[in-house]
């Protein structure tokens, strides 16, 4: 596999939900891309998990991991990432030590702060008697790593006298994932991998939240230097204009949200193209696009280029988009030729 940026490529998929689909074809439409992108060479395949989105079917990210697992052989699967302030972090121990247990040293565990969704659903979610502390989620992801025996046993006994079954000897590998200075200082400071979500965040705060990850990174149980990975969202068409007009589905979903619209499936593309379209909606589709790789494939490679030249990122992982699954599938197999 080669690319412009010289760096591994992987795919994390967004499950997504388009008007007329069910969440079973959706999901089978995440699998079958997954051993797509597993024949054309990509490193990691991750799902991401959201919650009360009718866009997004990934709300139980260890599940529809281990379909992916079982429908392939050699590609890393995880998360991009499970939401860990949403569960108990022994739950996911066993999660995903379950995981490893069934499919060896392929899984990988990429760990969220966000709820993956609105105020009112993540309360339904984590019903917390008080609000969260700073110190929370660091806690959180350092009782993972005492569950899954990387690091000594805690003083409460986690790792010892409480044992992750499946999970103690079974560790996935594990990445912190953020979309601000505050996860990449703290994937830094634990050692870890971190991957920054440019795909929804983008701009200015793309470079520096890199910068900040390697200023404060201190050698660990698992990593002695940093590791980094940026996401990007992707588009590959016959030209600037086919790419954007394939673009037009889900800006039109983004452009609905932003002007304070309740979540909703991805419009069709005879939605988008029939939709009478504000000048601040194309403003706000085009600079989206912009911060992305949306184009024909030699601008998307230099787009993806010029990400990896101003991150120094390890790898990327691209998030393809298009308004069906052949025009995701072709931009898998463009940025992957």
């Amino acid at each position: 596999m080669s690319t412009s940026a010289p760096v591994p490529l992987s795919v994390l998929d967004l499950a997504s939900v388009f008007d007329g689909m069910s969440h079973g074809e959706a999901l089978a439409q995440t699998i079958a891309t997954a051993v797509e992108a597993e024949k054309l060479g990509y490193g990691r395949f991750w799902v991401a998990e959201h919650h009360g989105m009718p866009a997004i079917a990934s709300s139980a990210p260890a599940v529809l991991i281990g379909a992916i697992a079982a429908a392939t052989s050699r590609i890393r699967v995880g998360s991009g990432g499970v939401m860990l302030p949403n569960h108990s972090s022994l739950v996911i121990a066993e999660q995903f030590g379950t995981l490893v247990a069934l499919h060896g040293d392929r899984i990988d565990l990429g760990l969220g702060r966000a709820p993956g969704t609105d105020q009112l659903t993540a309360s339904v979610l984590r019903r917390n008697v008080g609000a969260e502390t700073v110190d929370d989620f660091p806690n959180q992801v350092i009782e993972l790593l005492a569950w899954f025996g990387t690091i000594a046993p805690l003083e409460n006994g986690i790792g010892s006298a409480i044992t992750a079954v499946p999970g103690l000897g079974d560790s996935p590998e594990m990445w912190l994932l953020g979309s601000s200075g505050y996860s990449a200082q703290l994937a830094g400071m634990l050692g870890l991998p971190f991957a920054f979500a440019h795909h929804f965040a983008g701009g200015d705060n793309t470079p520096i939240a890199f910068e900040i990850y390697r200023k404060h990174f201190e050698p660990s149980a698992i990593l002695q230097r940093p590791h980094a990975m940026v996401a990007v969202s992707t588009i590959v068409g016959d030209d600037a204009a086919d790419a954007e007009r394939l673009a037009m589905p889900n800006g039109l979903m983004f452009a609905r949200m932003r002007q304070g619209g309740r979540p909703s499936r991805i419009p069709t593309m005879a939605e988008a193209l029939a939709h009478d379209w504000t000048l601040a909606e194309k403003a706000f589709v085009a600079e989206r696009n912009a911060q992305q790789a949306v184009g024909d494939l030699a601008y998307v490679n230099q787009r993806i280029a010029d990400l990896v030249e101003i991150t120094k990122a390890d790898e990327v992982i691209v998030v393809p988009q298009g308004p069906d699954l052949e025009s995701k599938l072709r931009t898998l197999r463009d940025v992957a030729a």
